[in-house]
């Protein structure tokens, strides 16, 4: 039995063996041009493959320049904010269509919709047994891992996990589709029950509804919900969907998928890099800086006081000490991103009925001032926006939505633009990917164990 203190001693010596073998000199990235997280050097993605699921647009190459332009992000070609509009136009919730046209590259017909929905209402339910043994018996204090737990899973209950037949993967997909929302759900329940000490309501999902609506009727005691509740939760699952095929959890399917591994594994990777606080945790860090600014701001209406504070989170004397503004800035958006101009008009529909108007224009005051105040204490003339997470963790709490579940959300919507990226991978790829490092390290000459001091 090792002691606890003998343990954190060999775990320091451990690290300080990696803290002295690993650093590798910045230097020699541009020495061998290396392109750091998979970027040139005027910030663009490396391109690395082909896609014909997503488009991320925010800015265009004229003459060998970069030039911005409005951000624009389309769905096989087709303008999200098309999608969105038509989906309201008829009354009618949209995750599905989306899902139908991220999968199979076409918009369906009224039919084809019905029957596609029918369906994944029909799957929604979890196996028998899967959410006492899988869910209940395991519980986690995080969401994303419990998630990830229950994907891995669902391996052992398929009759035919290792059939990589276009079809089964078609099959497994669309059942991931329809049961990430309860996954979340009921692993928020758990965790409530376990880890909070607080009741534990497990509701069985109705076919009829939406995937929105069975997850709020999930997560709360009395499954109820208001109709623009639904609609905006609609909206966020719509612009989560997908984001082009360069983003790391997408590229993350790309590359185990082409490794000739079952759907499992490869969409239990891809919840893996979403949980990251550079990737589909960086809403939290939004919320948090919210909570610091409207504790110390006591005019959230002043433009000057807002301005202040603002400077001294970008100076490094507030918040975190990064220097960063959460919500502000992204890779490719520079003038917009239009997922966070499609959100902000539904937060503001929605903070009307909740008697939040307050903090929405606390939210549209930084919107407005942070890009100038970001350009001049960092001393770059670089086009700063808003991007989506500015209110997407404002539009949950407006909806009684727990922060431990804002990250999960980004999931159970962006499981369709994982699942085409890897219908994509095993129809198009065909390579496993292996891109190279260079060793930078000199070899040295062998010593014989009875040598070494």
């Amino acid at each position: 039995m090792i002691d606890y203190k003998d343990e954190s001693e060999i775990l320091k010596k451990f690290e300080s063996l990696a803290v002295h073998n690993d650093p590798i000199n910045p230097d020699l990235y541009s020495k061998f041009d290396v392109k750091r997280g998979l970027r040139n050097a005027n910030g663009t993605g490396v391109l690395v493959g082909l896609t014909r699921i997503g488009d991320v647009v925010g800015y265009e190459m004229r003459d060998g320049e970069k030039v911005a332009v409005p951000g624009r992000l389309v769905y096989r070609g087709y303008n999200v904010e098309d999608l969105i509009a038509d989906a309201e136009k008829n009354h009618q919730f949209g995750y599905e269509q989306c899902a139908y046209l991220l999968l199979f590259g076409e918009l369906p017909s009224q039919e084809q919709l019905d029957r596609f929905a029918n369906y994944i209402g029909e799957i929604r339910n979890l196996p028998p047994s899967f959410t006492e043994d899988m869910i209940m018996k395991a519980p986690s204090k995080d969401i994303m891992n419990k998630m990830a737990r229950c994907v891995l899973a669902s391996y052992s209950y398929d009759e035919d996990p290792e059939n990589r037949s276009l079809g089964n993967i078609i099959k497994q997909s669309v059942q991931l589709i329809a049961r990430f929302s309860t996954f979340a759900a009921y692993g928020y329940q758990a965790k409530r029950r376990y880890y909070d000490g607080e009741s534990m309501y497990i509701h069985n999902p109705k076919p009829e509804l939406s995937t929105a609506e069975n997850f709020l009727r999930l997560i709360r005691s009395n499954k109820e919900f208001s109709a623009l509740e639904a609609q905006v939760l609609d909206l966020a699952l719509i612009i989560h969907a997908e984001h082009g095929g360069g983003n790391n959890s997408s590229l993350t399917v790309h590359v185990v998928s082409s490794a000739d591994t079952d759907t499992y594994s490869s969409m239990a990777a891809a919840i893996g890099s979403l949980k990251g606080s550079r990737h589909g945790g960086a809403n939290i860090r939004v919320v948090e800086m919210m909570d610091e600014i409207k504790a110390n701001v006591k005019d959230w209406g002043s433009e000057q006081e807002v301005s202040a504070y603002l400077r001294k989170i970008a100076q490094k004397d507030a918040f975190d000490h990064s220097g960063l503004i959460y919500g502000m800035g992204h890779a490719v958006y520079t003038i917009s991103d239009p997922r966070e101009k499609l959100l902000k008009a539904k937060a503001k529909q929605l903070a009307k009925e909740k008697g939040c108007m307050d903090e929405f224009g606390l939210y549209d005051i930084i919107e407005r001032v942070a890009p100038g105040i970001i350009c001049d204490v960092h001393h770059s003339d670089k086009k700063v926006c808003a991007n989506v997470d500015l209110y997407s963790g404002f539009v949950y709490s407006m909806l009684n939505i727990p922060r431990e579940l804002f990250t999960p959300i980004f999931a159970i919507s962006r499981i369709a633009g994982w699942s085409a990226h890897r219908i994509e991978e095993v129809v198009s790829g065909g390579r496993i990917y292996r891109p190279a490092y260079k060793n930078v390290s000199e070899e040295r000459p062998f010593v014989p164990i009875a040598e070494r001091g």
